[in-house]
């Protein structure tokens, strides 16, 4: 049958020499550009025979949209891996690829650090409030609408999704003086924990003078903070989201700021990307970026070598080394049963 196949859809920025490698143990494919109705006839002629692995570089999603069923249908049978570039996986059916018998990895780890400094970046910006002076003195306006900030010492970070980027986050909070409690679906070892407090869900919303939104976007996690959430919160909190915009019901999100509920926010995603909610555009308070929490050189090669490494362990050893953590407890469970 000759070797098994591998499918890159994309371009890669990083490490085309580490892919040119993987010949050695790959037959390899290359989807470079194309349209969704382009692959998926190429897919349903039989181009890509023996399809083993498949690749999905961070430009995927433009070019064949989202990996769901109809996607997966039309793929050959004899896929079994595929190994996604990026934290979040949401524009992948994970139900259905595990229904079919497909195993997912992400990039975990290799954007902790990166996601990180974004997130205290935008948490510094919102507390000094920095967007109004930083536009001002650009205007030859000097400090403009100037208002005082907030130092972070002494302030209640909480955090909601305490894996790797919260931890991340953590670690770097407690060199400003701040407190750090957190929530997750379960309590982490001590260890991981690392002095932070553990709190429920609703403790961690009347708390925290800081909110970090650090978890992956799923159905029980879309608009896990909207119009109940924020009533619950401190007065003048601030938020922060680095992971997906549609955690936050951003209608929700622009009429706390009107009410000064959120004192203001600092936001690297949005629920609707590109397209910014025009509240969050005209709120003078807010500090946004445009999803730039993993663009550095050092983590975007990272994040490429650490897929060709999933890559390489689909072949060489049947299994991934970073898959998603829905497949893992779905395995799991079904071993706890035997």
């Amino acid at each position: 049958m000759g070797k098994p196949g591998a499918l890159l859809i994309g371009n890669l920025t990083h490490t085309k020499k580490e892919w040119q490698a993987i010949s050695d143990i790959a037959g390899l494919y290359e989807y470079a550009d194309g349209s969704r109705e382009d692959f998926l006839a190429k897919c349903r002629n039989g181009e890509f025979k023996n399809l083993h692995t498949l690749y999905r570089s961070n430009d995927s999603n433009k070019i064949t949209g989202n990996f769901n069923e109809e996607l997966l249908d039309a793929l050959p049978k004899s896929l079994k891996y595929v190994c996604h570039n990026g934290a979040g996986y949401d524009n992948i059916d994970i139900p259905a690829c595990t229904k079919r018998g497909i195993s997912v990895s992400s990039t975990p780890i290799a954007v902790d650090d990166a996601t990180a400094d974004i997130a205290v970046f935008l948490m510094l910006g919102a507390l000094r409030n920095v967007t109004q002076s930083f536009q001002a003195v650009r205007q030859g306006n000097w400090r403009g609408n100037f208002q005082l900030g907030h130092d972070p010492k002494k302030k209640v970070l909480g955090i909601l999704g305490m894996g790797g980027i919260g931890s991340a986050v953590a670690t770097r909070a407690k060199a400003f003086g701040m407190k750090v409690q957190y929530h997750n679906r379960r309590q982490l070892p001590a260890e991981k924990e690392d002095g932070a407090k553990y709190v429920s869900f609703e403790e961690l919303l009347k708390t925290s003078d800081v909110l970090s939104l650090n978890l992956t976007l799923n159905a029980s996690t879309r608009h896990i903070i909207g119009k109940p959430e924020f009533e619950k919160m401190k007065d003048g909190v601030i938020v922060i989201n680095t992971g997906r915009g549609p955690l936050i019901d951003e209608a929700a999100l622009v009429d706390a700021l009107k009410s000064r509920k959120v004192w203001t926010a600092g936001l690297d995603v949005f629920e609707e990307e590109p397209n910014i909610h025009p509240g969050l555009l005209e709120d003078e308070n807010t500090v946004l970026l445009p999803h730039i929490g993993t663009a550095t050189f050092e983590t975007q090669r990272d994040m490429e070598l650490l897929v060709l490494d999933n890559l390489k362990s689909s072949i060489n050893d049947g299994k991934l080394i970073t898959q998603v953590p829905e497949q893992k407890r779905d395995t799991a469970a079904v071993r706890a049963s035997l």
